[in-house]
């Protein structure tokens, strides 16, 4: 293949963002396709573990997420049902010298803005909104995604980063999102609203059967985020609606009264019916290759679906550069990095879940894995997740064979 000029992003999310950025940043004229009238973000907050962070930097916008972040003191876990400590764990300077970053929690549309801020600078970066692709054409040279209007969009190459229902998914591997089963209700609350006593400088988790809360403080600790998720009773389809606060109460009866005062804080919620991505083994069809969440789209467990997705322009932009802008190469190697690591990712995430919302005596064992673990137990187990950097972002030929042998 001949060396690109000019390729397409589709999705202005993080991941599409991230994408277009890392691109310009080898030279190469970027037009990003975004369905919505607007380019900005939805949602609430989202964590920013120090892999995020690794990566953020690498694309040069590190410090505009640092400005809006909140840096957390620990990471907790609590029992729901009666309101015991399963473990807490530090992540100040400790945490932050192994693994060379902070943890922090931020608006989603606040690290949104902190990419776009760099892709804004770029002259090679291209916007066109209202446009949703519904059709991929290519040949041996060129791609071409054609929109809702029947426009078409042409250029060398293609990175598909449009969301764990995504339309290039569809058209090139064909299989469908897989539907948890789990409901997940968003909420930004003020934190005159929060209980004084769940002000916290921490991702909080309480732990509950077939369900979970999570708290933390935005934007200053001006706001707090509040998460429940919940095993729905009903066959559920991939969605974003308004929520129900009568349907949030009736799944939380058995949880403790200190947790369960959460509830009642938002005036307002939004629900998510969640959906993931079973890993495959090649996110690449000749000219096209998928990203973030249209190719690993994972469930929250973890909170690492915009680290994943930020990871993966890195790394595709690393690619490029090892194989001198070769897409043919570049997207071999880029998938051959990204898939193992992200699977694991997607894997685990649902294995989380099931830790969080264990009861019976499958909650007192879960309770007994974290017991008297120390810190730096902890870090070890994480090392695989947090630990990572942009320059091994890229596997190793001999890494290449045996995962191809």
């Amino acid at each position: 293949m001949t060396k690109p000029q000019h390729m397409l992003v589709v999705g202005g999310g993080i991941g599409g963002l991230a994408a277009a950025l890392a691109l310009s940043q080898l030279g190469i004229r970027v037009t990003l396709l975004e369905q919505a009238e607007h380019i900005g973000e939805i949602g609430a907050g989202i964590q920013l573990a120090p892999n995020a962070f690794a990566a953020l930097d690498a694309l040069g916008v590190g410090e505009n997420a640092r400005r809006r972040a909140v840096f957390t003191d620990e990471l907790v876990m609590m029992d729901a049902v009666d309101a015991s400590v399963v473990g807490r764990f530090p992540v100040g300077a400790a945490f932050r010298q192994r693994f060379g970053n902070p943890y922090a929690v931020i608006h989603r549309a606040d690290i949104h803005t902190s990419i776009l801020e760099g892709v804004q600078q770029s002259q090679l970066i291209t916007f066109k909104t209202s446009a949703r692709v519904e059709h991929i054409e290519q040949d041996g040279a060129r791609v071409t995604a054609i929109d809702q209007h029947g426009q078409r969009h042409t250029a060398d190459a293609l990175i598909a980063a449009d969301g764990v229902r995504s339309v290039a998914r569809q058209l090139l591997v064909g299989d469908a999102p897989r539907v948890s089963g789990h409901v997940v209700y968003r909420a930004v609350v003020p934190v005159a609203d929060m209980p004084a006593d769940l002000r916290i400088n921490a991702p909080v988790v309480w732990a509950g059967p077939n369900c979970h809360l999570v708290h933390y403080p935005l934007r200053g600790s001006t706001e707090y985020n509040l998460v429940v998720t919940f095993h729905s009773r009903y066959q559920e389809e991939w969605s974003v609606t308004e929520g129900s606060k009568e349907e949030v109460l009736s799944y939380f009866q058995g949880i403790h009264a200190r947790p369960r005062q959460l509830l009642n804080c938002p005036k307002s919620w939004r629900r998510w019916a969640t959906a993931d991505r079973n890993p495959i083994p090649h996110w690449t069809v000749g000219r096209v290759t998928l990203l973030g969440d249209a190719a690993h789209g994972m469930l929250q467990y973890l909170a690492q679906g915009a680290c994943m997705a930020i990871e993966d322009a890195v790394a595709l932009r690393e690619a490029m550069k090892a194989c001198e802008l070769d897409v043919g190469s570049a997207f071999k190697l880029y998938e051959e990095s990204r898939i193992p690591r992200t699977a694991r990712v997607v894997l685990s995430a649902r294995e989380m879940g099931r830790l969080y919302h264990a009861q019976g005596v499958e909650r007192l064992v879960r309770n007994q894995l974290w017991d008297g673990r120390t810190p730096e137990r902890f870090y070890d187990a994480l090392e695989w997740l947090y630990g990572w950097r942009a320059e091994d972002a890229l596997v190793t030929p001999r890494q290449a064979d045996a995962l191809t042998g």
